[in-house]
């Protein structure tokens, strides 16, 4: 009986942690797996790469998986190599230099690609049906190709350039001002550079920030040296010639007139799913590909999405009066891992049942949802974190059960907004308050009831707050890494077999390995430890 064949087209962090996940079956024989991987470096964080470009981070550190030993497991392991096309009836997946693979499963771990605004003076190449069927060859898998001086923060080459402008102490001008873009904003101005960000919303992170949160992180990114131009939509790019006769990027131009002078453009406007296989395939997406509960594509059951470039959707759902499908990929390393490992283990119960079943007979499961997403702000003296909605202002009407409590400290760059619906925590923003946003995610997770006198939660960002009362913080089943859903007791039993640090815990653990967000946490966690003797966390 032949091995269960399964193809894993994109050998990112998604891609690298679905492949790791089957190495049991690769190395009993009941799964032989090929990997196609588009780049030539070894699976690395993305997360970090902002960090990589202002050299906060080395290579070495972001590297996340080995591919040796996939191979050793006895997988194929292809990389520098792009795949061309998916013939869905011959189950076979076409390679640039024209091999042939076959598989009884094909997995799409894809990813994404800076999403290029509309520009007077850059190029946007449509990828439509028709178009690929044209030029396939030319726009599968690739980068939009921008112009000298412009350039997005994907992958290692858009860093290195990142690093050069930095290194020189240039005029940076990030085009967005979402999450990624104020990271990268905030550690380029750390290093040295001159940075402005130029946005066309009210305030920054809008999608994660009510107003006044924003405004008060606005006020906190002029205080680091970063400018914010706000109200502004990006029309065009200027150019001026280099000393050689280049043509680089010289100014962005704004709809209201601003003409914003810089040496590098950093678009930051959010990503677009690399889907182009699977639309030339002839598989449904929008905008990701169209994959049910249990990650199978709703066109052909043979063929699953995880990661960046998988729009979970329950079959039937139907387009949203003069739309599209509802949701979206939704961006974050956790949720695409924690696919790639669900998925793993149901092609891997499945390899076990009998080689080569065919996709009618799938494993009959489907992918428990994600929770809501916690966003945190990664930089140094600015502390964001949000989640839920939060749009609910104090003075609308409770009738629904909603409530609303918000202080603010402007002058000090200092925010916190609650919103509960019968007293539990739905929603939050809190801006320069740490330790309040540290307790306020733990109620958020849990569900937990918020006291009724909610300036009690202000005071863990006191002068005499005592962080050892918190000790909710560190109850054994806390989430402390939320990419990898770690918690507190998995940390502790991770020192208790020998882990003195966070990165001794990341290898042992993978907490702290996706946003590194949670890193001073699990320092925390590793000192109390430490300081109890070894004494796991008590409950209550």
């Amino acid at each position: 009986m032949r091995p269960f064949r399964i193809v894993l087209v994109g050998y990112g962090p998604v891609g690298a942690r679905f492949a790791e996940e089957l190495l049991p079956g690769l190395r009993n024989g009941r799964i032989a797996l090929t990997v196609v991987g588009a780049e030539t470096a070894d699976p690395y964080n993305r997360v970090l790469v902002a960090e990589h470009a202002v050299g906060a981070v080395g290579l070495d550190s972001m590297l996340i998986a080995d591919p040796d030993a996939l191979r050793d497991a006895g997988a194929r392991v292809l990389t520098g190599v792009a795949a061309r096309r998916v013939d869905r009836a011959a189950r076979t997946v076409e390679l640039a230099d024209g091999e042939r693979i076959g598989y009884d499963r094909l997995v799409l771990a894809t990813g994404a690609r800076a999403n290029i605004p509309t520009l007077d003076g850059v190029d946007r190449p449509r990828r439509d049906a028709g178009t690929l069927e044209r030029f396939g060859d030319r726009l599968i898998g690739a980068d939009d190709p921008l112009p000298a001086g412009v350039t997005a923060l994907r992958d290692l080459e858009d860093a290195a350039r990142v690093r050069e402008a930095v290194t020189a102490g240039a005029r940076i001008v990030v085009l967005g001002a979402g999450v990624l873009g104020l990271e990268i904003a905030l550690a380029a101005a750390h290093a040295g550079a001159q940075v402005c960000v130029v946005h066309h919303g009210p305030h920054p992170m809008p999608r994660n920030l009510d107003r006044g949160g924003g405004t008060v992180l606005g006020r906190a990114l002029r205080r680091t040296g970063v400018s914010v131009i706000a109200h502004s939509r990006a029309e065009a790019i200027a150019f001026r010639d280099d000393a050689d006769g280049r043509r680089r990027f010289d100014m962005l131009v704004t709809a209201d007139g601003k003409q914003i002078r810089g040496d590098l453009l950093l678009l930051s406007c959010g990503v677009t799913a690399r889907s182009e296989l699977a639309t030339l395939a002839g598989l449904r997406t929008a905008g990701g590909i169209v994959v049910d509960e249990g990650l199978a594509s709703w066109t052909d059951p043979a063929v699953h999405a995880i990661g960046d470039c998988a729009h979970v959707v329950p079959r039937g759902t139907e387009p949203a009066a003069g739309g599209g499908l509802p949701g979206a990929p939704s961006g974050l390393i956790g949720p695409g891992w924690r696919q790639a490992e669900w998925l793993a283990a149901q092609l891997s119960e499945e390899a076990g049942a009998g080689a080569g079943a065919s996709g009618a007979d799938a494993v009959d499961a489907v992918m428990p949802p994600e929770r809501e997403p916690v966003v945190m702000l990664k930089a140094e003296h600015v502390d964001v974190v949000a989640a839920g909605r939060v749009d609910a202002e104090p003075w609308d009407d409770p009738a629904d059960g909603t409530a609303v409590a918000q202080w603010a400290d402007p002058e000090h760059h200092r925010y916190v907004k609650m919103v509960t619906a019968e007293g539990r925590l739905t929603g939050f923003v809190s801006v320069g308050m740490p330790r309040t946003a540290a307790e306020l995610t733990l109620l958020f997770e849990r569900g937990d009831e918020l006291p009724a006198d909610r300036s009690l939660l202000l005071r863990f960002d006191g002068p005499d707050h005592d962080p050892a009362a918190a000790a909710d913080a560190f109850a054994p089943a806390t989430t402390v890494c939320w990419c990898n859903a770690v918690t507190v007791e998995r940390i502790e039993a991770s020192a208790a077999c020998g882990a003195a640090s966070v990165a001794d815990v990341g290898r042992d653990t993978r907490a702290g390995t996706g946003c590194g967000g949670c890193k001073g946490r699990i320092a925390e966690v590793l000192a109390r430890f430490a300081e109890t003797g070894g004494a796991p966390s008590q409950v209550g």
